[in-house]
């Protein structure tokens, strides 16, 4: 297949016959060297084009009245009617088709095929365009006022979060500033159209909305069990009817008197015989003759280097070689004579030769592979001849490099001043044909992996007895050859038959028939050849090159033999070949094809004309019969059939079957296409080292369908696919290695490039370098088209035609492509002797080292065994469940962290009930205790506070408020300040004046756009009446820089706070009841949802007091955080914690960390710290920053060891790949693997879980991850396909109850079940703050009972799902430890197929599918799974993602990905915490904002 697709030709549009016929010799064999150039990819089409016209102008006449610049173009296309049907009338040539893999009836099926389809618009990718600017998109989410986008796939019953009854209003949306509602321009579907982006996806939904095929059975269901193939056969597809075949016999092999005992003796007989008789003629790139080797030359040269191998050789006086060793032979395919006498010379010297290919550079396509089974063969020496030895790449010892998986070889040089002249006495032992190994034949399986063939002494003998009988050899005849003389038919005939015969061989080398394609035309009429060996590309390339070469006959030949006529695309180039030589004296009877494999070397030929055999036979077979392995032969008209011409008879002495391809070889009926199966002493032996391979492949016994074998002999499978046709003529239809079998019909790889190529290809690709192939996706074959794109080719035209061949193999042969990918110029892995080498590109596309500059991915249109979307079931009442799992012995899934009342704590901040009685009270009783120590990126302390310098911080600031701000109690109060103790004394300044303090994030100076909206949104929605905050941002809020991204004039006052005066005693307020509100805790969620909640001071206390006792802090602790103090449980740990349990926190802002990574890790080793906070962005930015220091850090003395509980503060499911990572890396520093733990919070309660100081480890449990996407939990072992580790969060805070709930019934769930994370705690937040007021809508989420079961206690539903399960360990209390796993946010869940995902696992998978993928993040919009892919690597590594990325999301997930966008590092935006901000992505995205490198939409 590689050298069958490697001609690289186009077809050319030509002058007129008649205008050709006048044109000069020289000039005419000018065309022919630029058509080879163009063909062979040494010129650019643009260059070709400028050339032809320059030699072409003064014989073509000028055109009247059109202006000479037009006038060149016509020049070069004489236009021709164009076939009917065809869309683009473009010019046709009439003789230089690439008749080898084109039919004027295949093209017209193909253009016929494309008119059914409507020019449909198909959405075409997109590449970087970096006009735009890049915005972090860090708070800007479109509101959704526009109707939900149509569902176009058919998949979905319910719309995104159909399950949730929380209402759509939960909270208030962040919306850009100046976003206009008009600018939404909307598409009769009623889908937004804002961009280039939405209107790309509408064309891309539209062409998904076209009726499909019926899709097949699904092959399974996916439920609980393993896979199963289900997939039913179409009842209607056509069966083999006929009777079960007989085996064939050929003609018995004759008895020949004189016949020789061996090779060797033969080449003895005529060395010493007819010494002068030429047995080989070299020719050089000018096609001169070089040197004609004699028959007395090869046997006295042989003999020397026979001699020289066995003893001249040796390593510590031993002989190296010893006979029955391998020995490779490495020459060049332009030395036939040197390559001759090094195999006859081994052969004598009874070694094993192993011919291959030179090895050019040590990253050579196949060339690893060859290593492996020079390897396998124990093979220590290499020949070569001296030239070839000096041009293979060199160490810097000057010795030859040891290549890619090759063993250690040493070179040996043949020519002749290194072979020694053996003495008189001497003389090579000449044995019988014995069953030793004579040599191994190398081939490459579809796979890629190299095999070696060893082909016995008796089998060399009796295939050059079956050739020379099948083709009438006689002494002293002139053949001609035209194939690589290493391997298969150039070695069969043009080495070793011919010695047997005496016959003379014309070697063409390929660097000649590059050069001159018509070199062995001239060379058969030259030496009168009677017999020529040839490749049906080689018939090809003369036809291009061939212009009224008058002098040229080709009566002498007898015999044509084209060795590929077993690809079915040969038929046309025998034919146009015949068509244009048939007046050269060519006969049609001389065309003789042959089918041959390695394995079964020649399996049938058709005979000379002379042997009186039937006439040659020609078959029309429908291509739909074919992929169902039947044979229907077919009326030329239909539009998709495949024309054959017969391989002749079977070879003499042998005897053929056809076989079922797969399973037991049963035989096939007579109109069924199998495998040809070959008994007889001419093939080849066994795979060299496979002996499991070698019994299927060498000792097959086929069977009858009774069950009985058909032959007490084995046979060999030859790969090749056929049938034996009418007079017992042998037909094949293709080969196994290009078999690609796709929902079980089989398709082979040979007809699709030929309908690729049918679709008038030359302006975008290079013809002859095409590879088709097919990867295994989701339990079926898929078929991948690579081919490489003309430098000039336009990105339009280029889509354009990709599009167009995915419509033609769709109508030709009913079939989906998978893949379509154009590659630059020269860029796919060559075969040694042109063409394609395709398990090379396979490989490449695999492991997305291809680099395609275009790609089209149809996994849509292709992909039809999805298990079936599931079907919600109608729900159990809540009753019935609690039943069952009383029935069933399952508890109900509840918890609850140690009883709070019963704990005795011995505290004096137990009597405060509000946080600022506490500071006062401290700063009274201990007034010089450290409570704050604030590090900058140095690591030394930059700001501190003790108790009584925070109480008179508070107090001005208070005064401040009452006095400057004329504020009053209850009014809400803005404190915009960056990490440190302002923040800390400000928030208590709040509460002593009675104002309700709003932390807000500061905005960053160099990102005002984005960040300043964020703030004034805040500030807005809050009500807040004054904001506090430093001279510097005071300054930067009312900047004119701030004034492009907001309204400056409408902040409310702002007090900088730096210079306050001492103040006189201050009146601290005292809320009339604890349930006032203290705080108000502003976060925007991973939705892009801006959401307040409200802190009364009894929650306030409450929640530091759980902290408190479950990490058994007290005044004299040290606590290191690391985490941002704005909200959740980073605000709780940085400003309230301390005060309450007189605690010193160590303070390490998150920011410094940008330029010193370990200051964190540093504090805590200084500081010795137990206990120490952070978030997954501060462990990442530790992992990836200090993942390779860890020794240096251990010489500046950091020791991890003093810590004992190091907790990441998250509102997310565990990053357990993370955290192991972390412990991983700092093990070597004395971290504890027990000490990293996280803890699980939200936005209705901000400490659900955390570890703290006593009770178990965390635990690990791993689920299917099939069954959660049905919202089951399903525990299976370590290391399971589709397993998912989950780490428990922490453990449940004192005070705090936990209920696990069905969505929808609100019934109490049972253990390891999924559902909604209820609680209920003093600490829980008392509802929303939002503008609207609309508390009631709300209520839901902070005030909801259960509906059966304790419908008095009252929870607030976290939004999150997850389970509970009790474990086999103890509480502090004794207690079994009930665990509580968090499995994800339930609004960022996704919901395709009616199956429930969580983006962060497809997410893992696709992080996984490529080394240059550092981060990924997933939504969905109109029902599309979009995947966005940031890029590590080169921009050209940008396109090999998307076949990646569509595959691992089918493989792991059974979905398809509708959109892939690659990114540039640091586009998905993170929020604090470090969570993605997968809708701000969603809206960049929609609104063209991303400036992404390439987007890929699939069909």
């Amino acid at each position: 297949m590689a050298e069958r697709n490697s001609t690289g030709l186009l077809m050319m549009l030509e002058p007129s016959p008649a205008m050709a016929m006048s044109l000069p010799v020289e000039v005419r064999e000018k065309l022919a060297e630029l058509e080879l150039e163009l063909s062979e990819g040494d010129i650019t089409q643009k260059g070709y084009e400028k050339k032809r016209a320059k030699l072409l102008a003064p014989y073509i006449p000028p055109i009247q009245g059109v202006e000479p610049s037009l006038q060149k173009e016509n020049r070069i296309q004489m236009s021709q009617a164009a076939p009917p049907g065809s869309k683009h009338n473009k010019s046709r040539a009439t003789n230089t088709r690439d008749e080898r893999f084109r039919s004027d009836l295949h093209t017209e099926a193909v253009h016929a095929a494309l008119a059914k389809y409507k020019e449909r618009k198909m959405p075409m990718p997109s590449k970087r365009r970096s006009v735009l600017v890049q915005s972090s998109v860090e708070a800007c989410t479109p509101p959704d006022n526009h109707p939900a986008p149509p569902d176009v796939t058919g998949l979905l019953e319910h719309s995104l979060h159909a399950d949730r009854d929380r209402p759509p209003v939960a909270s208030v949306k962040v919306v850009p500033r100046g976003y206009n509602h008009s600018s939404v321009m909307e598409t009769a579907d009623g889908v937004p159209v804002n961009s280039r982006v939405s209107s790309k996806i509408q064309q891309l939904l539209n062409t998904l909305k076209r009726p499909k095929r019926p899709s097949l059975r699904e092959f399974f269901i996916d439920d609980f069990e393993e896979l199963v193939d289900v997939q039913q056969p179409d009842p209607n597809q056509p069966k083999a009817e006929g009777n079960q075949m007989s085996p064939l016999a050929g003609e018995p092999l004759g008895v020949v008197t004189n016949w020789p005992p061996s090779l060797l003796a033969s080449l003895q007989r005529w060395g010493i015989t007819q010494p002068r008789s030429p047995c080989l003629t070299a020719l050089d790139n000018a096609g001169k003759p070089v040197y004609t080797l004699t028959y007395g030359k090869l046997w006295t040269r042989s003999q020397k280097l026979a001699f020289t191998l066995l003893n001249k050789l040796s390593t510590r006086n031993e002989p190296l070689l010893l006979p029955g060793d391998r020995v490779a032979l490495v020459f060049p395919n332009s030395d036939p004579v040197m390559f001759m006498v090094a195999f006859y010379g081994c052969l004598l010297a009874e070694l094993i030769p192993v011919p291959i290919e030179v090895p050019l550079t040590r990253k050579d396509a196949g060339s690893q592979q060859i290593g492996f089974l020079l390897g396998s063969c124990g093979v220590t020496l290499a020949l070569t001849t001296d030239a070839c030895q000096k041009g293979l790449p060199k160490a810097q010892t000057g010795e030859v490099v040891t290549f890619k998986g090759w063993p250690r070889l040493l070179w040996f040089v043949t020519d002749g001043k290194h072979v020694v002249k053996p003495p008189k006495d001497w003389h090579p032992t000449i044995r019988e044909a014995n069953n030793e190994i004579a040599y191994i034949e190398y081939k490459t399986s579809k796979e890629g992996s190299t095999m070696g063939i060893t082909v016995s002494h008796p089998a060399m003998l009796a295939h050059c007895h079956a050739l020379t009988q099948a083709c009438g050899y006689t002494e002293a005849e002139t053949i001609c050859n035209v194939l690589d003389f290493k391997r298969d038919a150039g070695l069969w005939h043009g080495v070793l038959t011919s010695v047997m015969t005496r016959m003379h061989v014309i070697s063409i080398p390929y660097s000649l028939m590059k050069v001159n394609p018509l070199s062995w035309i001239h060379k058969v009429h030259t030496y009168k050849a009677r017999v020529a060996v040839v490749k049906s590309r080689d018939m090809h390339w003369s036809l291009l090159a061939q212009r009224d070469q008058r002098d040229i006959s080709l009566s002498s030949l007898r015999m044509l033999i084209v060795t590929d006529g077993a690809n079915p695309w040969s038929i046309s180039s025998c034919d146009a070949f015949l068509n244009v030589f048939q007046a050269r004296g060519l006969r049609p009877e001389v065309i003789c094809p042959c089918a041959s494999s390695a394995e079964g070397m020649t399996v049938a030929i058709r005979r000379p004309p002379e042997s009186g055999v039937p006439p040659p036979g020609k078959a029309v077979l429908s291509m739909s019969g074919l992929s169902h392995s039947v044979i229907r032969v077919d009326t030329e008209e239909k539009l998709s059939v495949l024309t054959v011409q017969d391989v002749g008879q079977v070879m003499p002495g042998a005897l053929v079957c056809v076989v079922r391809v797969e399973g037991t070889p049963y035989l096939c009926q007579t109109d069924e296409v199998g495998e040809i199966c070959v008994s007889s002493g001419s093939t080849g032996v066994a795979y060299y080292g496979l002996p499991g391979m070698t019994k299927n492949t060498f000792q097959t016994i086929p069977v009858r369908a009774s069950g009985g074998p058909i032959s007490g002999r084995p046979f060999t499978r030859t790969s090749l696919l056929g049938f034996v046709g009418p007079d017992n003529l042998v037909f094949i239809v293709g080969r196994m290695d290009g078999l690609m079998t796709v929902c079980g019909r089989r398709h082979n790889a040979d007809d699709v490039v030929a309908t690729a190529l049918a679709v008038e290809p030359m302006k975008f690709v290079y013809r002859g370098r095409i590879a088709v192939f097919s990867v295994s996706v989701l339990h079926d074959e898929r078929i991948v088209v690579v081919a490489e794109q003309r430098p000039d080719a336009s990105e339009e035209g280029s889509f354009q035609w990709m599009s167009r061949v995915l419509q033609a193999i769709d109508s030709i042969h009913q079939v989906g492509v998978y893949c379509l990918a154009l590659v630059p110029a020269n860029t796919m892995p060559k075969a040694p002797l042109g063409g394609i080498h395709i398990s090379e590109t396979k490989q490449r596309f695999l492991e997305g080292a291809l680099h395609p500059c275009n790609v089209l991915m149809c996994p849509h249109s292709c992909v039809t065994n999805l298990p079936k979307p599931r079907q919600k079931q109608p729900e159990v009442g809540p009753a019935s469940m609690i039943v069952g799992n009383l029935v069933a012995g399952k508890r109900i899934a509840q918890a609850c962290g140690r009883d709070v009342a019963q704990l005795e704590d011995n505290d004096q901040a137990r009597k405060f009930l509000y946080m600022q009685d506490v500071l006062q009270w401290r700063a009274q009783a201990t007034p010089d205790h450290p409570l704050f120590l604030v590090l900058n990126a140095k690591g030394t302390v930059s700001s501190t506070a003790s108790c009584l310098q925070l109480q008179k911080r508070a107090e001005r600031v208070a005064m401040a408020l009452i006095e400057k701000g004329r504020l009053n109690p209850g009014d809400h109060v803005a404190l915009v300040y960056p990490p440190g103790i302002d923040l800390i004394a400000t928030f208590y300044g709040c509460l002593y004046a009675g104002c309700v303090p709003v932390t807000v994030r500061p905005p960053h100076p160099q990102n005002l756009a984005t960040t300043l909206p964020t703030v004034k949104m805040i500030v807005e929605v809050s009500k807040s009446v004054c904001i506090l905050t430093t001279q510097a941002i005071m300054k930067l809020l009312k900047s004119k820089e701030a004034a492009a991204a907001v309204d400056v004039k409408s902040w409310p006052m702002v007090l900088d706070t730096d210079d306050l005066p001492r103040t006189k005693r201050l009146q601290i307020y005292k809320p009339p009841t604890p349930e006032m509100l203290a705080y108000l805790d502003f976060s925007v969620s991973t939705m892009g949802i801006l959401a307040g909640v409200k802190m009364s001071h009894a929650a306030t206390s409450a929640l530091c007091r759980s902290i408190k006792l479950q990490c058994e802090l007290y005044p004299s602790r040290q606590i290191a955080i690391c985490l941002d103090p704005y909200c959740g449980l980073g605000f709780a740990l940085w400003c309230l914690s301390s005060v309450y349990s007189g605690h010193q926190s160590i303070l390490v802002p998150p920011l410094e960390l940008d330029s010193n990574v370990s200051l964190w890790l540093s504090a805590v080793s200084q500081y010795k710290v137990r206990i120490t906070f952070c978030s997954y962005s501060v462990m990442e930015m530790c992992t990836k920053g200090l993942g390779t220091q860890t020794e240096t850090l251990r010489l500046r003395n950091i020791n991890l060891s003093c810590v004992r509980t190091c907790m990441v503060v998250a509102e997310e499911r565990p990053r357990i790949t993370l955290t192991q990572s972390f412990s991983k890396i700092f093990k070597d520093l004395g971290l504890s693997p027990r000490a990293v733990s996280t803890t699980f919070g939200c936005r209705v309660n901000m400490a659900v879980c955390l570890q703290g100081t006593s009770g178990p480890d965390p635990t690990t449990v791993y689920l299917d991850m099939r069954a959660l996407r049905h919202e089951r939990v399903r525990m299976v072992e370590r290391g399971s396909p589709h397993s998912l580790s989950l780490m428990e969060s922490g453990k449940i805070l004192p005070g705090v109850k936990v209920v696990i709930a069905n969505t929808e019934t609100k019934g109490p769930l049972g253990d390891s079940h999924l559902g909604e994370v209820w609680v209920s705690s003093p600490h829980n937040a008392t509802g929303y703050y939002t503008v609207y007021g609309e508390d009631a809508l709300h209520a839901d989420h902070f005030n909801t009972k259960l509906s059966f079961g304790d419908t008095q206690t009252v929870w607030a539903r976290t939004g999150y799902l997850g389970f509970l399960r009790r474990t086999e360990l103890t509480d502090a209390s004794g207690e079994r430890h009930d665990a509580l796993y968090v499995v994800g946010s339930l609004d960022e869940t996704l919901e395709l197929r009616g199956m429930r995902y969580h983006p962060i696992d497809i997410e893992t998978s696709v992080i996984r599918s490529h080394k240059s993928i550092t981060e990924c993040a997933v939504f969905t919009w109109t029902n599309l799974l979009v995947v966005v892919v940031e890029l590590s690597g080169s921009e050209q590594e940008a396109l090999d993602l998307v076949p990646l990325v569509t595959n691992v999301v089918l493989e792991d997930h059974y979905l398809i990905v509708g959109v892939v966008v690659v990114v540039d590092p640091g586009v998905i935006p993170i929020n604090s915490r470090g969570e993605k901000q997968r809708m701000h992505l969603r809206d960049g995205f929609l609104a063209d904002q991303l400036d992404p490198i390439y987007v890929a939409y699939n069909m």
